[in-house]
């Protein structure tokens, strides 16, 4: 039977995109389609806006995905005229039971509303791949999503408690209402906090999920009762999905949450802990010369930027040092 085709491109493989099923030939495959004209672009991103919001619904029955294609294909009409090539993607709206559905584009951040089996209307948001986006939930906490991370949270809080769900990784600035508990929950673990800062990190595809506590305090637990540890700030808690052990471990809790904002914390470093720092993040081999001496420390940030070498450079305003760079390895000394 020949493959239907979508613009020369195939459903399987669209589909298999979607899903992250992709061999590589077939990611060049889609890129290349893809990058054909500002039309494939515009439609491939559509598609996946309805791949992900039609996963997060579980309760969809028959007449409620009618009336959710038909509104959604009225949205889509009026989006762009009248988009025969993408009503033809109908296979994937039937896991889809939306009841309005926003498209929020500037920002590179999405927004959908859609129903959860009751009465309480939620909201997701998803960040583009490669963006860090921040988002204000109803109560005003703050929460930053890293790399695909995807957010779902009622439009509003109930009275007595503060639930969310989120697959990826996030930092949350939680807004403190000790009457009102906040739970992060993940296909593996679950947060609880009452106001406090924190990164969590559960993505499907990591055979370990994380909770590093920089402010307040947590409840850390496995959704299968693996434990129940409360963090204090400069501890994290990780779970290993597979033997479902929970271990807590004493770390620079702030460097964890560092890709939120992009600035690197140091409090009264000397020049080996920054440097081993340095290593963690830009995977490069640091030697010092032994005439480096330990006797100082410096405090402050230091912004981080795409290359070590623009970090070397602005390190030298604080530190005298001189560097070479050497492939992958980088030797420094005093000046």
């Amino acid at each position: 039977m020949k493959e239907k085709k979508m613009n020369n491109l195939s459903e399987d493989i669209i589909n298999r995109y979607l899903t992250g099923q992709c061999s590589e030939e077939e990611l060049i495959e889609v890129n290349a389609w893809m990058k054909e004209s500002e039309e494939n672009a515009r439609q491939l991103f559509r598609m996946e806006e309805i791949y992900h919001l039609g996963k997060f619904d579980q309760y969809a029955d028959g007449p409620r995905m009618l009336r959710a294609e038909k509104r959604l294909y009225k949205k889509l009409d009026e989006e762009k005229g009248k988009q025969n090539k993408i009503l033809r993607m109908h296979r994937w709206m039937k896991y889809a039971a939306v009841i309005a559905i926003i498209f929020s584009i500037s920002g590179g951040i999405g927004y959908w509303f859609y129903h959860n089996g009751t009465d309480q209307q939620m909201m997701v948001a998803v960040a583009n791949e490669g963006i860090v986006k921040e988002v204000v939930l109803p109560d005003g906490t703050k929460v930053w999503l890293n790399n695909s991370a995807t957010l779902k949270y009622p439009r509003e809080f109930s009275e007595k408690e503060r639930n969310v769900h989120l697959e990826g990784e996030a930092y949350f600035e939680v807004t403190k209402n000790r009457h009102k508990p906040f739970t992060v929950q993940s296909d593996a673990m679950r947060v609880r906090v009452l106001g406090t800062t924190f990164n969590f990190k559960c993505d499907k595809r990591c055979r370990v999920a994380e909770a590093t506590l920089i402010e307040g305090e947590i409840e850390v637990k496995g959704n299968k009762e693996e434990g129940q540890i409360i963090l204090t700030p400069g501890q994290r808690a990780e779970l290993n999905k597979s033997n479902g052990r929970l271990t807590v471990k004493q770390v620079d809790a702030k460097l964890d949450a560092v890709w939120h904002d992009n600035l690197i914390p140091f409090q009264k470093a000397d020049i080996f802990t920054i440097t081993r720092t340095l290593e963690r993040f830009y995977d490069v081999k640091i030697i010092l010369s032994p005439d480096m001496k330990p006797d100082k420390t410096y405090s402050g940030v230091l912004k981080r930027k795409s290359d070590i070498e623009s970090v070397l450079k602005s390190l030298q305003n604080s530190i005298p040092i001189d560097y070479k760079i050497v492939g992958n390895n980088i030797f420094i000394s005093p000046k």
